[in-house]
């Protein structure tokens, strides 16, 4: 897909994140905010999915021969549902129920809904990184050649089990895996560096045995060129660490930790969606 077109669906996703958790004065709008780039690129650009004949995805939570993607740091919520919409696995109006009672869209996705395109429940930081190394491995030994993909949080990496499954992946050779780190030095009790510093991120990968790289993850076309690259070698997993601000799109709300769980007031939401106009072709829900 051309960049452009990749970039207004991104202002239409960060539309649907201030909209959802304005409604419900719930839910997290600076984290999905700042990787919604990151998103968009994944599932219109880079992964191969299975979709029938006029393009509508195909949903099984087999994964077979198709790439799959894992979000670990399930907060971020709003920005998973609203890819996942636009990109057909339901309809655009069923974002209207995100949160509300026996919705599908509930806060941390969950499996226990049956929504298309969730393959694990997550919000228990520290899961994903293991969830997406088993599944590296099972097609690894199933001839499968396909891709996985998955994104935790940077101070999601404060969890004792990423570094279990940070040792795991190199030992079996999965280069057919991607973790991306969003890198935005935030989290709910304010800056990682302050809550309980990670160090050096990169450092720590590479001596488990990782290939690391970096990416601005709100520079769609960086994005683009990052994960292309990742694919490369086919027995070293890659560890990309997204450069990105929280609240991205929203200025009120970039590098702030505050807006990691806070929803915009009337007056907020409108002047988000002032900051963010709707391209012609990309209607909100």
């Amino acid at each position: 897909m051309e960049l452009e077109q990749l970039e207004h669906i991104a202002t239409a996703v960060r539309r649907d994140i201030v909209r959802m958790v304005a409604a419900v004065n719930s839910g997290h709008p600076g984290g999905s905010l700042g990787c919604t780039d990151f998103l968009v690129a994944l599932y219109f650009d880079i992964m191969k999915l299975k979709k029938e004949a006029d393009g509508t995805p195909i949903f099984d939570m087999d994964g077979r021969d198709e790439d799959l993607f894992f979000l670990s740091n399930g907060h971020i919520s709003p920005v998973f549902y609203s890819v996942l919409a636009r990109a057909g696995y339901f309809s655009l109006d069923e974002l209207s129920t995100f949160r509300k009672l026996n919705s599908r869209l509930q806060g941390h996705p969950t499996t226990a809904e049956h929504l298309p395109g969730i393959r694990i429940a997550s919000g228990s930081l520290g899961q994903g990184l293991s969830v997406a190394s088993g599944a590296a491995y099972s097609k690894k030994l199933n001839g499968d050649t396909n891709h996985v993909y998955v994104l935790m949080g940077d101070g999601e990496q404060q969890e004792g089990q990423v570094w279990e499954a940070a040792q795991f992946a190199p030992n079996k050779k999965l280069g057919n895996l991607t973790a991306v780190i969003d890198f935005n030095h935030a989290q709910i009790d304010g800056k990682t560096d302050y809550v309980n510093n990670n160090r050096d991120l990169g450092a720590k990968y590479r001596a488990f045995g990782w290939h690391v790289d970096e990416m601005q993850g709100n520079d769609m076309a960086d994005v683009i060129k990052t994960l292309k690259k990742a694919q490369e070698d086919p027995d070293v997993p890659t560890l990309i660490l997204m450069h990105t601000e929280m609240g991205f799109g929203v200025d009120y709300m970039v590098g702030s930790y505050k807006w990691h769980g806070v929803a915009p007031n009337a007056e907020q939401l409108t002047q988000a969606l002032n900051q963010l106009p709707l391209s012609v072709g990309y209607s909100d829900y």
